[in-house]
């Protein structure tokens, strides 16, 4: 089963694979001809109501596919208002064509009965769109609904919010919805025939992390200071570098406000690594069980704590990030050495861990030199954990015991000191901004990778961490949109 939301990214991380939506459009067409075949005979008058989205140009393409049928397209709209490419290509392929289609831009204009369909294509609007139907689909849809006509939904019955099955105002009544790759959630409870028709989606589209993942970043237009997300660092001591670089990382995936709770004698140090973070020092030369208290109010009032870069494994430390996982319920990123006391901590916090291999052995997982193999160990130690598990390599593998998401940006030149900071910091800032942990671990991987990618374009493997930070907000766009 998958949301709606995921099938866009889904729909373009397939496109990044070379399964264009062109083609994908062709097969969704050809999958709901074979439905009007099954429900019409040859010859009876198909009616193909079409909205001005790809939902529209899969009816379109269905057109061509049925010419052993009174087939007759329908655009709600004017033609130069298709709102895609694709679907305006199948239109003006109908229209080449001279297969029976006409255009509806009012409502008052529309008759079901001028027609006298045999069986109706409801291809108004599909996954992804939702509120109340406006005009002249909310008329088309009480027309549909008061006919005595079989109907056959492409992808979702108009005006039903195919997460949830809900509907703001009328809605079509289908007989039967043809869906495409998978089951939608809001499908279950309707009172209709579900086919989800196989279209060519390649698996690799859901299982590696894309630019079809970017979707799952959206700021406001009118957001504030603080609405994308503040973030905690906890790190410093033995190591300096380390805490900033998670910290520049973070502000540059989106983070609005990055704090830095370091030791006092490496605070200065650290706030001359850049001027945007603020840097909160406490006393004493590390981490210790002392600091604990201080540290959970601090956390209180940000959305993500990356607990870790730079802490060093000194036992008072260990205890110290115990201490704090056992009494904090918050989001946090736990790297570095702070992860070896993950296992042994009962917490209500929502952690993802980012381990390289060997902390992830030293954690008690288990991990293999193929990444698929790799993969269904990270899962089932993800399982047990009970926490999101980003495990670095030259495929990132990350899992929150039920899916799994593997990532293949990054170059050798990666194996460089500190690009797990970096990782660290931009897991921490999306992890603020995206309600999934899964996906904003996977898009930190992809992002990560791809920054790294961009600095060995310049410098080979003779990259260096803090070449990455900068890189990162190019990183976060897709360049093929």
């Amino acid at each position: 089963m998958i949301t709606s939301e995921r099938m866009a990214m889904v729909d373009r991380n397939a496109a990044a694979l070379g399964v264009p939506r062109k083609q994908l459009m062709e097969s969704s067409g050809n999958a709901v001809a074979r439905a009007v075949r099954e429900h019409a005979d040859p010859g009876d008058r198909v009616l193909l109501v079409c909205g001005r989205g790809n939902n529209g140009g899969d009816a379109m393409v269905a057109a061509r596919f049925l010419a052993d049928y009174d087939a007759h397209a329908v655009l709600l709209g004017r033609p130069e208002t298709i709102a895609t490419d694709i679907a305006r290509e199948n239109w003006d392929a109908l229209d080449a064509s001279e297969l029976p289609a006409d255009t509806v831009a009012d409502s008052r204009a529309f008759a079901l009965d001028d027609y006298a369909p045999d069986l109706v294509v409801d291809a108004m609007l599909g996954t992804g769109v939702t509120g109340a139907l406006r005009e002249p689909e909310a008329t088309v849809a009480r027309q549909l609904n008061a006919a005595d006509v079989p109907v056959v939904s492409v992808d979702v019955p108009s005006g039903v919010d195919a997460d949830t099955g809900d509907s703001e105002g009328v809605a079509v009544d289908a007989d039967r919805v043809v869906t495409f790759h998978d089951d939608k959630p809001g499908l279950a409870d309707l009172d209709a025939a579900v086919t989800v028709a196989d279209i060519g989606v390649p698996e690799a589209a859901e299982t590696f992390v894309g630019p079809g993942d970017l979707r799952a970043l959206d700021r406001a237009s009118d957001s504030h200071k603080g609405d994308n997300g503040e973030v905690l660092v906890v790190g410093g001591g033995p190591y300096t570098g380390a805490p900033a670089l998670a910290g520049r990382a973070a502000l540059r995936a989106g983070a609005d406000l990055v704090r830095v709770a370091c030791p006092d004698p490496v605070a200065r140090e650290i706030q001359g690594y850049g001027p945007d973070l603020i840097v909160r020092p406490f006393p004493g030369e590390h981490l210790a069980p002392p600091h604990v208290e201080r540290l959970l109010d601090l956390a209180a009032g940000h959305d993500t704590v990356v607990f870790g870069p730079g802490l060093g494994s000194d036992g008072a430390t260990l205890d110290a990030v115990a201490d704090f996982l056992a009494a904090y319920d918050g989001r946090a990123v736990v790297d570095a050495d702070a992860l070896q006391v993950v296992p042994e901590v009962d917490t209500a916090a929502d952690l993802i861990c980012t381990p390289h291999q060997g902390e992830l052995r030293k954690m008690g997982g288990e991990t293999a030199s193929d990444w698929r193999d790799r993969a269904d160990r990270v899962r089932e130690f993800a399982a047990g954990l009970g926490h999101t598990l980003l495990v670095k390599g030259a495929y990132d593998v990350v899992s929150d015991g039920d899916a799994v998401r593997v990532g293949r940006t990054g170059n050798p030149g990666m194996t460089v000191g500190g690009t797990g900071d970096v990782l660290a910091g931009v897991t921490g800032a999306l992890a603020a901004q995206i309600d999934s942990p899964l996906q904003a671990a996977a898009l930190a991987a992809y992002a990560n990778g791809r920054a790294g990618d961009a600095a060995a374009e310049s410098f080979g493997d003779g990259l260096a961490a803090s070449d990455l930070p900068d890189r990162i907000p190019q990183a976060l766009r897709d360049e093929g949109e």
